[in-house]
């Protein structure tokens, strides 16, 4: 059974136009550094009342991508859970729970970076 890919049209009430959400999409990036692509449809979604982005043909990420500020959030969420795990190993030596998710989060850190790497 073919499926078919339903084109999503941008609503009546929405007032911007595709060159005003990158704006608002570099507005953003710029003012709150380190900020992940979520973050930012959220932003997007709350603040300014833009559903999605697919409505204007283009993620988010894309954006950033040409404006050379893009990072990861897989990298950025995985950095950030290796550096809890790591504080907390520091103050719990025998939690041996830890040390395995700790041994995983690293791996899957590995695998993240070798496939961005290859990516780019």
């Amino acid at each position: 059974m073919a499926s078919t890919k339903t084109q999503m049209k941008k609503p009546v009430w929405l007032k911007y136009s595709e060159e005003e959400v990158k704006e608002i999409i570099l507005k953003i990036a710029e003012k709150t550094p380190g900020i992940t692509t979520e973050k930012i449809g959220l932003l997007l979604r709350d603040n300014y009342g833009i559903p999605t982005t697919k409505i204007y043909g283009f993620k988010i990420g894309d954006v950033l991508k040409t404006a050379k500020k893009y990072e990861s959030a897989d990298l950025k969420n995985l950095s950030t859970k290796l550096a809890k795990i790591l504080k907390h190993i520091g103050t719990n030596k025998q939690d041996q729970k830890t040390k395995r998710s700790l041994i995983l989060t690293k791996a899957k850190l590995k695998k993240v970076k070798e496939y961005l790497a290859s990516e780019a």
